[in-house]
């Protein structure tokens, strides 16, 4: 019975962030303006100082990280505060995130940079945003200016964060900024985010010819909720090629593929250099034709899911391994750029965790040519829509008195991250149903991988 689930050799563990969510006091962001309207964010929830990360409290952060065993930050940069006002460059800012990379690298964290994690600048969401015809000429400008200033400091670079999801929230579901309603609408901004994203490829490897340039895409697993039904087969398939399909076959062959039209983007052929992989849940679609802006479907999580404290999420392993299975079809390497759940008790989470780490070492036994894994997130932080609802930090924040208390999925993933390998105390310590249930597996089919 070996005890150990061991990953390849340097293995990249790390965790990921969002710079709106952590850094605070960010008045040029159309987020800031987006939560100050009544009924935007559950409960009136104000972003604030978020974590303090534009105070100072990021080298805080950090330390934790880098004693919790982690080699890799995953962080993001604001284009609202590089660029305030169209055209005007804000020298300070960038001397300011150039200290926060300085000091990822001395902490022996390799940082994963995004250019674009769902926030604009005002003044672009003021001149239409992801629908400006201008968009990625404006995206590109805004990219040469970071990667010329910051590019020293690393290697690589996440054009943009979930094409997919800033699309479908911001312009057709309207719960991001700018609050459209409209799938048209989103349709064509995914036509301008790949553009932008491709223009951007070219530019960072133009002043960084070494540098690996990829998007996070959020894969969200979708089944028909009545597998004998052939609308719900259709609308699941649907959706599922125009939410997790699109992008990333964009940034392949330069084909957009969207529901009754088919966008050529010559410039984005082969514009990744690794797949970045964001998984959180399965859902389950049943056809609904009043659902327009839903591709005609209503979606809930699989019967018997397990769910995380909210309901937020739900735990779908059997998920993860197919994604990652589809990612493989793409030839590239694969980085999980995020993935976690919102948990404040801290008890789902090691489960959760578990679960999903262990598939990922199955399929990485059986080929996937997966190089890192970035657990969402550090430290509690401003969640979009949903404000200070949900908790998804291995460490606790309260936001009035930023004081951090550990949890204990610091412990456990502190554990993976020193060893790089799951163990079967390790789960047996942390979560036993876990391993009870691997256990039942095995002893089902004796020739499963992950054998213990």
């Amino acid at each position: 019975m070996p005890p150990t689930w061991a990953f390849p050799e340097g293995f990249l563990w790390g965790t990921a962030t969002a710079s709106y969510q952590v850094e605070g006091d960010n008045a040029n962001s159309d987020w800031w303006h987006w939560e100050a309207q009544p009924g935007r964010i559950r409960g009136g929830d104000r972003s604030g100082k978020a974590c303090d990360w534009w105070g100072g409290r990021w080298a805080e952060d950090l330390d934790r990280a880098a004693d919790a065993g982690q080699k890799a930050l995953r962080l993001s940069i604001e284009w609202s505060r590089i660029e305030p006002e169209p055209g005007r460059w804000d020298p300070a800012a960038l001397a300011y995130y150039r200290e926060i990379l300085l000091g990822a690298r001395s902490r022996g964290l390799t940082p994963i940079v995004t250019l674009h994690h769902f926030t604009n600048p005002q003044w672009l969401t003021e001149r239409d945003g992801w629908l400006n015809a201008e968009v990625a000429v404006l995206f590109e400008r805004y990219v040469h200016q970071v990667v010329s200033q910051l590019g020293d400091l690393a290697d690589l670079w996440i054009t943009v964060n979930e094409p997919n999801v800033l699309a479908y929230s911001g312009y057709a579901a309207g719960v991001f900024p700018p609050g459209h309603t409209n799938l048209g609408h989103a349709l064509q901004v995914m036509v301008n985010l790949m553009q932008a994203h491709a223009a951007a490829y070219h530019t960072i490897h133009s002043l960084q010819p070494s540098a690996q340039v990829g998007l996070a895409h959020h894969v969200r697993g979708m089944q028909p909720e009545r597998p004998h039904c052939p609308l719900d087969r259709l609308v699941a398939w649907a959706r599922s090629a125009t939410f997790n399909e699109a992008c990333p076959r964009a940034a392949q062959d330069g084909i957009l593929r969207l529901p009754g039209r088919r966008v050529t983007i010559p410039e984005a052929v082969g514009t990744q250099d690794f797949f970045g992989l964001n998984y959180y849940t399965t859902e389950v679609a049943r056809f609904d034709p009043r659902a327009w802006n839903e591709l005609m479907a209503r979606s809930q999580y699989p019967p018997g899911a397990g769910r995380s404290p909210n309901g937020f999420m739900a735990s779908v392993p059997a998920g993860f391994a197919h994604a990652l299975q589809w990612a493989r079809r793409f030839r590239l390497p694969i980085l999980i750029t995020e993935n976690g759940t919102e948990d404040p008790g801290d008890d789902f989470r090691l489960g959760y965790v578990l679960e999903h780490l262990h598939c990922l070492w199955n399929e990485i036994d059986m080929g996937a040519p997966v190089t890192g894994y970035m657990h969402w997130t550090l430290v509690d932080n401003f969640e979009w829509a949903e404000g200070w609802n949900l908790r998804f930090g291995l460490w606790a924040l309260d936001p009035r008195t930023q004081q951090r208390t550990r949890r204990r999925s610091v412990d456990l993933y502190a554990e993976v991250c020193r060893s790089n390998s799951l163990t079967a105390d390790l789960m047996d310590r942390y979560a036993p149903q876990v391993l009870e249930r691997l256990l039942g597996q095995m002893k089902a089919d004796p020739g499963a991988r992950g054998q213990l």
